[in-house]
């Protein structure tokens, strides 16, 4: 096997051979960069490109198609989208609403300025019918489920989470977490790839974010200033409340001793004035 790209005839390396080698059908590769070019036109390269030889790809770069085969029966792209569209259930949208909504979605995607890396283009494609459509952008980071090999993103819009998974051959896995449901979210800080966990009532997901670590930090601190304010608000109240109770107390014992003569009227006003003080 040639350990050059196919396309540039650049050396690959350790990552363009770290899924299944880029394979081509005709057994060449192609390194990250060029498929990264060639799946900008055509997105099915992503989850087939074993089924494209590396004249299929010249093709598609010199006419923006590739040119029909014989030997290979094509699904027409109206088939295609029907099918993803069946996959959407009753949500489905037609072809001009799913554009629109892809290109707001990849305009908000750069507003938040995300990272994400040349794998999730798939999850991107999906997110039309996942997100209502209305539903607005606010954080985005790239984010797999722990444990798993798909790659994935994680997204906060203003009434939820949302992690959107796919596989290069398997269907996209799609976990929704509603604001009222996510008690609080945190980080495990290892040196390559942070952990962000979510915690709700009955469970706590684990993502990992192994394509930009600043980038999986700076979107823990924009969801922990979300997801965390609340529990320090409810600390103190709750602190407030158990003082006032001890205050209270201490008020009736004065207001026994000043009863008893132990402490004079002058006496009694001064430390009766201290307490109420720690109220305010």
């Amino acid at each position: 096997m040639s350990n050059t790209c196919a396309l540039c005839s650049a050396e690959l390396t350790s990552i363009d051979t770290l899924l299944g080698e880029n394979k081509l059908s005709d057994g060449g590769s192609l390194c990250n960069k060029c498929l990264d070019k060639v799946s900008s036109i055509h997105q099915e390269l992503l989850y087939n490109l074993n089924t494209f030889s590396i004249n299929d790809i010249k093709s598609l770069i010199q006419n923006g198609k590739v040119e029909p085969r014989a030997d290979i029966i094509t699904q027409p792209s109206e088939e295609r989208d029907v099918f993803i569209a069946e996959n959407a259930g009753p949500d489905s949208m037609s072809r001009e609403l799913y554009k629109r909504r892809l290109k707001e979605i990849r305009y908000e995607l750069e507003q938040v300025t995300a990272n994400l890396s040349m794998f999730t283009k798939g999850e991107i494609k999906e997110l039309p019918r996942i997100l209502n459509e209305n539903e607005r952008i606010i954080a985005a980071t790239d984010a797999q489920l722990s444990k798993t090999l798909d790659a994935g993103i994680l997204l906060v819009t203003p009434d939820r989470m949302i992690s959107v998974s796919k596989g290069m051959f398997s269907d996209v896995i799609v976990k929704k977490y509603p604001n009222e449901t996510i008690n609080e979210v945190s980080i495990v800080n290892n040196p390559l790839s942070p952990v962000i966990k979510l915690h709700t009532a009955d469970k706590i997901e684990e993502f990992e974010c192994f394509c930009d670590k600043a980038d999986a930090e700076r979107f823990y601190s924009f969801i922990d200033k979300i997801y965390n304010k609340e529990k320090p608000r409810k600390q103190a109240a709750r602190s407030k409340e158990i003082s006032s109770e001890v205050i209270f107390e201490q008020l009736e014992k004065l207001g026994k001793l000043r009863e008893n003569g132990i402490l004079t009227d002058e006496e009694f006003a001064d430390q009766k004035k201290k307490l109420l003080d720690q109220l305010l």
